[in-house]
């Protein structure tokens, strides 16, 4: 067997992605020890009951010492008080990455508490499920996805290098790009998408005219669709929508103006403008099958229960 990329790899957060993290490095041999930090005993004790992990902590300091990857894996909203706890534990050398969807912020919340000499490198895993928790973790969540690496301007190409490489071991291709540039991109293909599920469903079910019954007996259709995304971690999407919201907010207000004109094409019968969008968008989707990024498979390829 060879030996492991890390010696030691600390996990900041074990709910899903942390959890599948850990599972993709044993199945690559990428770690000789997985150290896995959260705050609640209850996530400890479910975490330890998984076995992802080979030592699990309630306290940064003794999950981060000695690590040689640190990996924050929280909502991104309690990156503010992370930063300083991990900060002053990080060994020379180490490489401090994260996964969360927003990077500006994280380079404004963690970045000043980066100590000289360890490589301070933002990431984002482009891939998830709607489920949470320790429990929800599985190896292959990254195969065939991207992860998107933000380096700040001046950090070691050897260890951005060396991240990389970690990532394609996981399964990931790797991009890399600039902060801004990212949020701005995310919040399009991710952050408002989830933005509209979670208020179209919160207004399907506000409806005085159609009964709560109804609204789940009759959504076999796009409704269904919309939950999938709606049941996503609270937490962590209330923390990515304060902390990009001003990408957000512009791409919202691109969302609306678009919306007004297919208002209109519906008020005023313009089926030819209708139709124009609709082939449009429906090459779209083609385009992302082709890219490898999801299947024709029916039901999008998603398992049964994961409706």
């Amino acid at each position: 067997m060879t030996k492991p990329m890390f010696d030691k790899v600390a996990l900041i957060g074990i709910g899903l992605i942390g959890s599948s993290m850990a599972h993709a490095m044993r199945r690559a041999n990428l770690a000789g020890h997985i150290a896995g930090y959260a705050k609640r005993p209850q996530t400890l004790a479910r975490a330890k009951a998984v076995g992802f992990a080979h030592s699990l902590h309630d306290d940064v300091k003794s999950a981060v010492e000695n690590a040689d990857l640190v990996v924050l894996a929280a909502p991104v909203g309690a990156f503010a008080e992370l930063g300083p706890l991990v900060g002053p534990h990080l060994k020379k050398g180490a490489i401090l990455t994260d996964v969360g969807s927003v990077k500006s912020a994280v380079v404004r919340d963690v970045g000043p508490h980066v100590p000289s000499g360890v490589h301070f490198i933002p990431g984002h895993p482009i891939a998830g499920t709607e489920q949470s928790g320790p429990e929800a973790g599985f190896a292959e969540l990254f195969d065939g996805r991207w992860c998107i690496l933000t380096p700040p301007p001046g950090t070691d190409e050897d260890a951005v290098a060396l991240l990389s490489d970690f990532w394609r071991k996981l399964g990931s291709d790797v991009e890399i790009m600039e902060p801004k540039h990212h949020d701005l991109v995310l919040a399009i293909t991710s952050h408002v998408p989830h933005l509209i599920a979670y208020n179209i469903v919160g207004t399907a079910a506000d409806l005085e005219a159609v009964t709560q019954s109804e609204v789940i007996k009759f959504s076999a259709g796009g409704f269904r669709d919309f939950t999938r995304i709606a049941a996503s971690d609270p937490t962590m999407w209330r923390d990515v929508f304060l902390n990009n919201r001003e990408a957000v907010l512009e791409m919202l207000g691109r969302f609306n103006e678009d919306l007004s004109a297919l208002a209109r094409a519906i008020r005023w019968g313009d089926g030819d403008a209708l139709h124009a969008l609709f082939t449009r968008t429906r090459a779209i989707r083609r385009s992302i099958i082709a890219a490898g990024q999801d299947t024709e498979a029916p039901d999008f390829g998603r398992k049964p229960n994961a409706e």
